[in-house]
């Protein structure tokens, strides 16, 4: 029968037999009216429409908060004294948070060509900021030179192309027609420094330039380091270079640099104090707007745990003072004009402390751009305060293209045996391995250290008591009932859970998590049972209770990327909520631990279960890895199974390929103090089914992989408890419930 036929019966009152009359209310979801979702738990719930965004919003709660009590620091100055006192302060915190830098080492700069033009030169330079690790840079040179000149430092933003880019070109051959020096240099991961180039392809083998950072300072997070610390550390050795030539006034330095060199600029002369005079240009803001508005952006804009220790834009410009800044925006740049503005409202307020303080901000009218009045404000400003009086206007310029090519290839990896931010990383990984080896020697002692390090470095915080318990119903399913019920999460959102009640309970509890949703999909009573997941339904039947839940990020609270500017489609990667963690210190896995332990208490306090044992699956790496450090924090599990587990953090900074997603359960810092297989080996005397273990392309791992990274978890089960306390399998059909948890349930 179809749609409009029985809505035309409807309407018309017609006389219905008892087949129609059923077939009719098993239509009634899809002629409109309104019927409740079966194992949709928060459909109807008008309290959480938005929360495919709760995960952001949260972690945006947690950084208001941290800024209004930065706020009342900042209200608290009234001398200068305090002003100086907070500077040195927030100077020596920056260099913590940012982690240390090498050590010095020889430049061996060397010219691989000149370019002589209309009143300059652009000498063609390549230098080592560390050891055979290259940066291919151009010297813009005027001629006729007396003495020294000022030289201005100039960082470019995310074009592929760098400092060859026509507009980039356009400030740095009208600062050098003005008498300046000029030094500009590839970025990390753009012009000539593709990180992960292929010649096959003539391009990187990743993607553009954002993708290039992201990708590689993931890496780095692992070992605790930002990539901002390898960016800034580049244009540290670039002053470095400069001071070094004959025709460069070490006096009068400035730096200015748009977008991305927008926060060079702004990190760079925060650490360098031989900066005199500093313009970042379209960068800008203010974390409350930030948060507010794009989110988080990009891997080498971050600070870790710069949020969480209360660090915003304005204390980038604060520490320099009293030197010279320019602020340069534009009113419809992404980045917030309103935080620009609240940034310049702070910094004049504490400026006037300081006597002849320069300090201003130039705005004009446009997108995320450089405008002809932005530029002559630069002009201006540093004509005035590098002492090189002019004509500020903003000329026209003949464009270069082949002139800019530094090394012979047109790429550092091809034309050099050059180093790689990944290279250089994954020596610092196997320092840090190298420590966790020694350690495991003694793995009581380490036991006791990793738990309470993966607490603090997770973020994890334990709950001390359930909230907003909510009961939405129940089905009743012949040898079983379900009921559907949601508790609040460690955020303003819920967590949603099925708990499935056999009628006559025999065995343990289970918790259940998977990746995909405690359901298959929402749909009518009818189809019920096309919805249940096998799995569940198999232990149901044997007699054991589930409670099967979707935790932050996963079925019924999966993210959202609809109008996200920072969703990365390539293993579905938002990357504004994962360095939101990264800024508070606060990751995806510690707060699906803590949300695990909710659902414990929820448990325990329900008598129709027995709460002697409890077991718990998980299904997918994110949710593998938060069971994991769940499960070790608190130890409220007798048995656990991992399905597609990660088989390791030191798996993704030892290889240079890896998959996006795998990097969901990554813990910033992580192998400063342990790795997963440590997490694993802590759970024995405890039942451990581990299946189908991926590796970081999402591939299986293969027997090497898992009999070298598991060493430590083998030998702990071997030592603690029998063989059969372990298992590790591979199988092809993860819906085989029978094979897969058979063994796994035996006592």
């Amino acid at each position: 029968m179809s749609e409009s036929k029985l809505k035309k019966m409807i309407l018309m009152k017609e006389k219905f037999n008892m087949k129609t009359i059923f077939t009719i209310i098993l239509m009634i979801p899809m002629l409109g009216f309104s019927q409740p979702s079966t194992l949709n738990v928060i459909s109807n719930w008008k309290q959480y429409n938005n929360v495919d965004n709760a995960l952001y919003n949260y972690y945006a709660s947690l950084a208001f908060k941290l800024m209004n009590e930065r706020k009342a620091d900042i209200a608290a100055i009234t001398t200068k004294a305090e002003l100086q006192k907070r500077q040195k302060k927030i100077k020596k915190l920056l260099s913590e948070l940012i982690g240390k830098f090498p050590e010095k080492t020889p430049l061996n700069a060397k010219i691989l060509g000149v370019s002589k033009k209309d009143g300059y030169r652009i000498e063609k330079v390549v230098f080592e900021s560390r050891p055979n690790f290259y940066v291919t840079a151009a010297l813009y040179i005027p001629n006729n030179l007396k003495g020294k000149a000022p030289a201005i430092l100039y960082p470019t933003g995310h074009a592929q192309q760098a400092f060859r880019k026509k507009s980039y070109q356009r400030s740095a051959i009208n600062f050098v027609k003005k008498g300046f020096i000029v030094l500009t240099y590839d970025p990390i991961g753009q012009g000539e420094r593709v990180q992960y180039y292929s010649p096959e392809l003539g391009k990187s083998k990743i993607g553009g330039t954002v993708r290039e950072h992201i990708y590689t300072g993931l890496q780095t997070l692992l070992v605790g380091k930002s990539l901002s610390n390898y960016f800034v550390w580049d244009g540290i050795r670039a002053m470095d270079y400069l001071i070094s030539r004959k025709e460069v006034d070490a006096k009068r330095i400035g730096i200015t640099g748009m977008s991305g060199g927008g926060t060079q600029t702004t990190f760079i002369s925060a650490f360098d104090d031989r900066i005199y005079a500093s313009a970042p240009s379209n960068f800008i803001t203010s974390i409350k707007r930030l948060f507010e508005s794009i989110g988080p952006q990009d891997a080498e804009q971050q600070i870790l745990y710069g949020v969480a220790n209360k660090i915003d834009f304005p204390d980038f410009l604060e520490v320099r003072m009293p030197k010279p800044t320019l602020v340069v925006t534009t009113t419809r740049d992404f980045f917030s004009i309103q935080g620009a503005r609240e940034t310049e409202k702070e910094v004049k307020q504490l400026g006037k402390f300081y006597n002849r303080y320069d300090f201003g901000k130039v705005e004009s009218d446009s997108t995320h751009a450089m405008t002809r009045i932005n530029r002559e404000a630069r002009h201006r400003f540093f004509q005035k305060n590098l002492d090189l009086p002019g004509d500020p206007t903003d000329i026209e310029v003949e464009y270069l293209d082949k002139e800019l090519q530094i090394t012979k290839t047109g790429q550092i990896s091809t034309s050099f045996n050059s180093e790689t931010v990944f290279s250089i990383n994954k020596k610092e990984a196997e320092k840090e391995i190298k420590k966790l080896n020694e350690a495991r020697k003694n793995f009581k002692q380490h036991k006791e250290f990793i738990i309470k390090a993966a607490k603090k470095l997770s973020g994890y915080v334990k709950p001390d008591k359930l909230e907003n318990v909510v009961y939405r119903g129940r089905y009743n399913l012949g040898s079983y009932s379900i009921e559907r019920w949601f508790i609040k999460g460690e955020g303003d959102y819920p967590i949603p859970f099925l708990l499935y009640l056999p009628h006559k309970i025999t065995g343990s509890l289970i918790l259940y998590l998977n990746n995909e949703g405690k359901s298959k999909k929402d749909t009518s009573y009818y189809e019920l049972k096309e919805e249940l997941r096998e799995d569940i339904d198999w232990f149901v039947k044997k007699g054991h209770p589930v409670l099967a839940a979707d935790l932050i990020g996963s079925g019924e609270l999966k993210q959202s990327s609809k109008g996200d500017i920072s969703y990365w489609k390539y293993g579905a990667f938002n990357y504004s909520n994962f360095f939101a963690s990264v800024q508070l210190g606060k990751s995806f896995v510690g707060i699906q631990a803590a949300d695990i332990q909710r659902l414990i208490k929820f448990i325990k306090q329900d008598s129709r279960i027995n709460k002697s044992e409890i077991y718990a699956i998980a299904k997918g790496e994110l949710l593998c890895t938060s069971l994991l450090h769940s499960a070790v924090f608190e130890n409220e599990f007798a048995k656990i199974a991992l399905i597609n587990p990660l088989i390791s953090y030191k798996s993704i900074v030892m290889n240079k390929y890896y998959r996006l997603s795998t990097l969901m359960p990554l813990v910033p810092k992580a192998l400063t103090a342990y790795d997963l297989p440590d997490l694993e080996a802590a759970l024995a005397p405890n039942k451990l089914l581990l299946v189908n273990i991926k590796d970081q392309m999402e591939n299986l791992a293969s027997d090497i992989d898992i009999n070298n990274d598991l060493k430590v978890v083998k030998s702990l089960f071997n030592d603690s408890c029998s063989d059969s306390k372990l298992q590790i399998k591979k199988v092809q059909n993860l819906r085989d419930t029978k094979a897969l948890y058979s063994d796994w349930l035996k006592k």
